[in-house]
Order: C-alpha cells, then sequence, then structure tokens
C-alpha cells in the first residue's frame, strides 16, 4: 500500500473515531500527523511543525480575544442596536446586510479571511440577540465574502489571474467574477429560505432590554453580572423585571462608554490595518485587544477565558495533519491521477472535487495554485473551455470555505455565541460536506460542460 493512500485512509480514522466517540478531532490529528510523519513519511518533527497553521491559530485568539472584550463592555450591544436602526427594524434584512458588507470588503481588495474575521462576530453577535439561526448568520458572512473574492481586483481574482496567464491559459476575468458571485448569490438565497430567514420578516421586533449578546462572556446564566469596569451594562444583559429598571439598563446598552469608545476606535484601526496596511489581522487584533488591557483590565480578565481553545485545538491539529500530507505529495498525487484521466470531462468533475475537498481543510488559493496546472495538458488540448473549467474550479474550491475547518468557518465557529459548539460545529462540517458533494457537479454542468458543443 502507498504512503499517499496510508495518509489518506488514517484521515478518514481520524474523522470516524472523532465523530463516533466524542475526542477533539484536532488532538487526533496531532497525532495521525505525528504517527504517519514518522513512520511512513520518514518526516523529523521540525517538518511535522512546518504544516502548523501560526498565522491562523493567531487569527483565531486575536480576533475571539478582541470580540470578547467587545461583548464584555458592552460595544457589541452598542453595534447590534446600530445595526437594527440601520435596516429600520427589519431583523430580515440582517444577514443580507452582512452578505453585502463582507462581499464589498471582498470586491475591493480584502482576503477573505481578513474580511471574515472583522464582520463574523459582529454578525454572529447580533444573531444571537435576536434569535436567528446561527448557521443562517455564519453562511450569510462566508458567501458573502466569497461573491466579491473574484473581482479583478481582489486578492483572489488577482492570484487565480496572474496563474492562468503564467500558464498561457485562455482566461476571463468577467467569467470568473460573476460565476463566483452569481453561485453565492444563489446559494446564500437557499440557505436563507431553509434556515428560517422568511420567517424572521414576520417576527416583532424584540425589546432591547429583553435580549442579550453576551454569549459566554460575563453572566451568560442571565444573572446580569457580566458589568464592565466602568459601571456600564456588561454582555450578560438580563430581564430583570419591568418598568424604570428595564429602561436604564436597555439605555445603558445603547449608550457610548469610554471603554466602548476606546474598543470602536480599536475596531476601526483593526480595518484600516488590516484592508488598507496588509498587515496581520491577528496579530492587529492581539495588539488591540492588549492596548484595551492595560487601560481596562477587569473586563481583559473575563475575556482571556472565552477564547475557543477547544476550537483552536482542532483547528490547528487539522491543518497540521494537512500539512503533512502536502509535504508528503498526497495532494499532488491525487492530482495527478485524475489529470491522467481519459475522458476530459470526468476528468474536469474529477478536478473540482479534489479543488472542494482539499480546500474545505486548507488555503483555497494553494489548492487552485496547485491543480490549475496540473490540468494544463488537457486544457491546452482545448477539449474544454479553459475559462470555464478555471471558474469551476475556482467556485469548487471556495463555496466549501463555511466548512469548520477553513479559516473562514473556523471564524465562524469561534465567534459563535450563545450555541451549543459541538452541535454548531456538526452543522458547520455537515453543511461544508453538501457543498462539497454539491458544488462541484453543479458549477461543471453550467460553467464546463457547455464549453464542449
Amino acid at each position: 500500500m502507498s504512503a499517499e493512500l496510508i495518509s489518506t485512509l488514517v484521515l478518514v480514522v481520524v474523522f470516524v473515531i472523532a465523530t463516533t466517540r466524542s475526542i477533539n478531532m484536532g488532538a487526533l490529528a496531532f497525532a495521525a500527523a505525528f504517527g504517519v510523519g514518522t513512520l511512513v513519511a520518514d518526516m523529523k518533527a521540525d517538518d511535522i511543525f512546518k504544516g502548523f497553521p501560526g498565522s491562523l491559530f493567531v487569527v483565531l485568539v486575536g480576533v475571539t480575544f478582541l470580540f470578547a472584550i467587545a461583548r464584555a463592555n458592552g460595544t457589541t450591544d452598542w453595534l447590534v442596536h446600530m445595526a437594527i436602526r440601520l435596516v429600520g427594524g427589519r431583523i430580515a434584512l440582517m444577514p443580507w446586510v452582512m452578505f453585502a458588507i463582507t462581499g464589498v470588503l471582498t470586491a475591493i481588495g480584502a482576503v477573505s479571511p481578513a474580511a471574515v474575521a472583522i464582520i463574523a462576530p459582529i454578525a454572529m453577535g447580533f444573531a444571537a440577540s435576536y434569535k436567528i439561526s446561527p448557521l443562517l448568520m455564519g453562511v450569510m458572512v462566508v458567501h458573502g465574502a466569497q461573491a466579491g473574492g473574484f473581482s479583478p481586483i481582489s486578492i483572489y481574482g488577482t492570484i487565480v489571474n496572474g496563474i492562468v496567464a503564467k500558464e498561457g491559459l485562455p482566461g476571463n476575468e468577467v467569467v470568473l467574477f460573476l460565476a463566483s458571485l452569481v453561485v453565492n448569490l444563489l446559494i446564500a438565497a437557499v440557505v436563507f429560505v431553509v434556515c428560517g430567514g422568511m420567517k424572521l420578516a414576520r417576527r416583532p421586533l424584540p425589546t432591547p432590554s429583553l435580549v442579550s449578546t453576551g454569549g459566554d462572556s460575563g453572566a451568560g446564566d442571565g444573572s446580569g453580572a457580566g458589568g464592565g469596569a466602568d459601571g456600564s451594562s456588561g454582555s450578560g444583559v438580563a430581564v430583570n423585571g419591568t418598568g424604570g429598571g428595564e429602561v436604564l439598563e436597555a439605555e445603558e446598552r445603547i449608550t457610548l462608554t469610554t471603554p466602548r469608545i476606546a474598543t470602536l476606535a480599536g475596531l476601526v484601526a483593526l480595518v484600516v490595518a488590516a484592508l488598507v496596511f496588509d498587515l496581520d489581522v491577528g496579530l492587529a487584533a492581539i495588539t488591540v485587544a492588549v492596548l484595551l488591557s492595560v487601560v481596562w483590565p477587569e473586563q481583559s480578565r473575563q475575556a482571556i477565558n472565552q477564547i475557543t481553545w477547544p476550537t483552536v485545538l482542532l483547528i490547528c491539529g487539522i491543518l497540521t495533519y494537512v500539512g503533512v500530507l502536502q509535504a508528503m505529495g498526497t495532494i499532488t498525487w491525487a492530482g495527478n491521477s485524475v489529470a491522467g484521466v481519459g475522458a476530459p470531462l470526468v476528468a474536469a468533475l474529477l478536478i473540482c472535487y479534489i479543488g472542494a475537498l482539499v480546500s474545505a481543510f486548507a488555503s483555497s488559493v494553494g489548492i487552485m495554485g496547485a491543480l490549475i496546472p496540473l490540468a494544463v495538458p488537457f486544457l491546452l488540448r482545448g477539449d474544454v473551455s479553459a475559462a470555464g473549467l478555471i471558474a469551476a474550479l475556482a467556485v469548487s474550491a471556495t463555496v466549501v470555505d463555511v466548512s469548520p475547518f477553513s479559516t473562514n468557518g473556523a471564524l465562524v465557529l469561534a465567534g459563535a455565541q450563545d450555541v451549543d459548539r459541538d452541535t454548531f460545529f456538526k452543522q458547520l462540517m455537515v453543511y461544508g460536506g453538501i457543498m462539497v458533494a454539491a458544488a462541484p457537479p453543479l458549477v461543471w454542468l453550467a460553467l464546463v460542460v457547455p464549453g464542449i458543443w
């Protein structure tokens, strides 16, 4: 049995054990990376650690830490209130607002994970406050980011178009952008309906004092003890009865206090650092969180406990194992096997499937950068449309990014509030699996098959 096949089977075993024995999949993946890397691939520890996603680790810790502080001092309460005012109290519009904002950010040049890192915690806090399906809100944010992700001036679009030009393939920037935009918009519309978005239009707007964005930061048990050090109500807002006390608490939640002004300034600085100066989102977020912690240490002590360490372990473990697979050549082996298929249409479909499956666990752009060159030989034969297949591969490799193992899905999972994380993780995993299974044949039918006639 080849080393590539062994490494693939071990990954399957990790999934089976994790789902049947309720063991953190990340811990299992670290053990698998050690076992397969050492015994099968003859790798040293340093080689195994090269697959550890250090930048993603910092992003997950930094962003969740910063937004935990924002929840503790009531900044997210204020943002939710402003969002409701923005849409005139129409809660059903909020998922689409989040979709549009992330789409615009990526279309004008933001890296998809950077846009999701900024918007997802706010969106998930809003979902917790107004009892919107966290899956619906998370999916809308990620698909919004991917909808704008392949514009000619976007990061993804620039990279893919550059690969196409380098390989001498006849690409089409407009087809690439519109394919991603339309597919993600259609998927978002379906999810909106299936996950109860239409019902939100008929739901009366809750009284602000009757809801909480606290989640598990502060006093998520309804005690209302999650207040900030400045005396403002924290994120653990609860119903305290009726009358003046309730009105006072609602007013406190929408008042701009000094910690909230500082936090908002920090969030703006994060956006500017990530989108304008192209600085690392995780390092920038940790820096802002530390500055806030120095001034208001009481809130920091609450927030540090809200970093989702089990999620961090899970994601980093899986991606470390994927790094071992890449170092062993398993990914290239799979791609070469597909490229050798005689029937061009079948090969095109299999390449889209590999792009979707691997991208659910690894870098979308990295996968496209590996698979597009592998597809060059039969693309140059002209049996299928090069522009169509490239667009199909790009869409297949990115619509799966809601998977909790991808950067975007991990950020959504980490930002979720008032949810059972194991249950939400499984929901994201199932949704990601549906995307892996359904997206490649659909985009193949729409973009590749017509090109043969």
